[in-house]
């Protein structure tokens, strides 16, 4: 893939916009505190591990806030969980292309914790590079894509400017997507833009470490 980064600038009023985001949702208090872990019940424990597995966070490893609150409604975090396992621990999609879509749908929604959860997830488990990082903060139109990885960058764009696919990025996709995948693929382009929704809406903290919408 040809490496063309330097063609693709990101227009400083776009970081500006991203650091005013950090500051309003990290920058004030939290809406909704998170259930202290000794109130846990041994249903929410199940779903806490659970959750960790399928992020890649070891049994006795730190517990994301975000698990912590939205344990305050189990039925909820159980299905939202149960879609999650299919997405992330037994998708059909390539784990690189799911990715680079939750990149897209994180800047697009300006979501400091899923863009940052999801950088280290690219870094982690994907050959993705920082340099694609940068690219998916400008989306399909950057140069270096291949016409795969842009499509799947447009198709997310698509689906949140206008609900749906176009006839000519969802004919790419099916030059390499199966019937399942391209079932798969909206629905998780839908579960990631609405945790989106909620993590923001919340203010949920970032995990330690993390620094939201600047991380690369």
């Amino acid at each position: 893939m040809p490496n063309d980064t330097a063609n693709a600038k990101i227009d400083p009023a776009v970081l500006a916009r991203a650091a005013a985001r950090d500051a309003d949702v990290q920058g004030k208090p939290r809406r909704i505190e998170p259930l202290a872990e000794d109130a846990f019940t041994e249903e929410m424990q199940v779903i806490n591990t659970d959750m960790k597995k399928a992020a890649g966070i070891p049994p006795n490893g730190y517990m994301p806030e975000f698990f912590a609150i939205m344990l305050r409604h189990p039925k909820l975090f159980r299905a939202h969980s149960d879609l999650a396992m299919v997405l992330m621990g037994a998708p059909l999609l390539p784990v690189r292309d799911r990715e680079l879509a939750v990149l897209r749908i994180g800047w697009l929604a300006q979501a400091p914790y899923e863009w940052n959860a999801h950088v280290d997830m690219a870094r982690r488990m994907t050959n993705i590079t920082t340099e694609e990082i940068e690219r998916t903060i400008i989306g399909s139109s950057a140069p270096g894509w291949s016409e795969h990885d842009a499509a799947i960058l447009r198709a997310v764009e698509e689906m949140i400017a206008d609900a749906m696919i176009t006839d000519a990025t969802w004919a790419i996709l099916t030059k390499t997507f199966d019937d399942a995948q391209m079932l798969e693929f909206p629905i998780l382009v839908g579960q990631y833009l609405g945790v989106a929704f909620l993590q923001n809406s919340i203010r949920a903290r970032l995990m330690p470490g993390h620094v939201g919408l600047s991380a690369r």
